[in-house]
Order: C-alpha cells, then structure tokens, then sequence
C-alpha cells in the first residue's frame, strides 16, 4: 500500500492509539493520531486525511458525533472501533456515516486488512460497468456521478453503502450471498465479516425503504419486487 495514503487515528486510549499508529506506518501509510472528540474534528478538517479510524467510545465529543461532523465536511471513510459488540451501538455509527466497524480487541493483521480493504473499495469502487445508470422501480443509482435516487429525491449513502446497492442492482435480481457481496464490495477473502454485509443492508433499507432490498434467508441477499 503506498504511503500517499493517509490515516487519522481517533482514539482516547493511547496505549491502543500508538499501536495503531506503530502497526500502520509499518505497512507504509502516513499516519496521525489524536485523543478525544473535538481534536479528530478539527484534525480532520485541517488534514483532510483518506481515512478516519474512529473509537466510538470517546470523552467528551462522542464517537457517533464526531463521525456526523466530519463526513457533514466530505465523505471521508470511516473505519469504527468499538468495545462493545452490540448491534446497535454498531448501526448507529453506520448510520452516521461509517464504512465498516472492528469490535476490541482486534489483531494488528485484521485492522490492516480491513484499511486495505476501504480504501481499496473507495479508490477503485470497481470495474466500469457497461450500464452507467442503474434503475429498480422508483430507485435510481448513477455509476458516473454516484448518486442515488428514491422518487426523484436524492439519499445520501456512504461510499460502501454504494458499492453495495450497485453490486446488487447489477445482480439483476440474482441472489448474492454475503461471502459474494464481502469479496466484491469489501474484497474480504473470507465470510468473518458477515456481519458487517448484514448492517450495512439494514442501512440501505433504513435510507431507501424496506421493500428494497429482499432477503433469501439462509442464501444472502437480492433486489426485491417493489411494490
């Protein structure tokens, strides 16, 4: 990975901060850190980096908060760090803008992996596909300007949640399975981050409706019947 890649790392726990910072220069990225809330902000702003490694649980100026902020400025991606493995401290920093999530505590290997994996998928959302302009009953998806619509009306997504509306509206109706949607949106090599596939498809629904996206359980995921 070339070191032309930045990373902002937003962690109150020193400790864990410089093992971040010490394992990602490592593996060649330029890389800063700060210990609260308001510092990452304003860090953020001035610095512009490519990608914001975030702790949910921070003092004053909370995770979810900070996450608002910065991508209120641009759609920086955001790499979450939490203690808690709980679903819904997961889905509202999902909500708020983030691309993908490690709960505590997480191996060196795996945080690498998964920056690699974000800025890969930010960087080169994938081939050109030959259909520029997507469209499913009243969703309509442009690959040129990546910019989604419900009934003419503009929803804002997350560069992953975009990847991922893409892959399954080229899908044509076809059942992806996670372990497909985690290799093509996420470039994950394995189906460990099932979850992940799972909140970000909450977040889809929870942005463009329910009765967008269809479950096949026990199989994965398609675009559904529109009613």
């Amino acid at each position: 990975m070339s070191s032309t890649h930045t990373v902002l790392v937003v962690e109150d726990e020193v400790d864990i901060a410089n093992a971040i910072v010490d394992r990602l220069r490592t593996a060649g990225y330029t890389v800063e850190a700060v210990h609260d809330g308001e510092a990452g902000v304003q860090r953020c702003r001035q610095w512009q980096p490519d990608l914001v490694i975030l702790d949910l649980m921070l003092p004053g100026v909370s995770g979810h908060e900070v996450c608002r902020q910065i991508q209120q400025d641009r759609r920086v991606p955001v790499l979450m760090l939490s203690a808690l493995d709980e679903e819904a401290d997961v889905l509202v920093g999902l909500r708020m803008g983030a691309d993908d999530y490690l709960t505590k505590p997480f191996s060196p290997r795996e945080l690498v992996a998964r920056v690699e994996a974000v800025l890969r998928r930010v960087s080169h959302p994938g081939d050109a596909p030959e259909k520029l302009v997507q469209n499913h009953g009243p969703v309509s998806l442009d690959e040129a300007t990546r910019r989604v619509e419900r009934d003419g009306e503009e929803v804002h997504l997350t560069p992953t949640e975009f990847t991922l509306l893409a892959a399954l509206l080229r899908a044509s109706g076809a059942v992806l399975t996670r372990s497909e949607l985690l290799s093509e949106v996420w470039r994950y090599d394995d189906s460990s981050g099932s979850r992940t596939v799972d909140s970000h498809i909450r977040g889809l629904r929870r942005k463009l409706g329910d009765d967008v996206v269809r479950t096949v359980h026990g199989v994965g995921y398609a675009i559904g019947e529109l009613v």
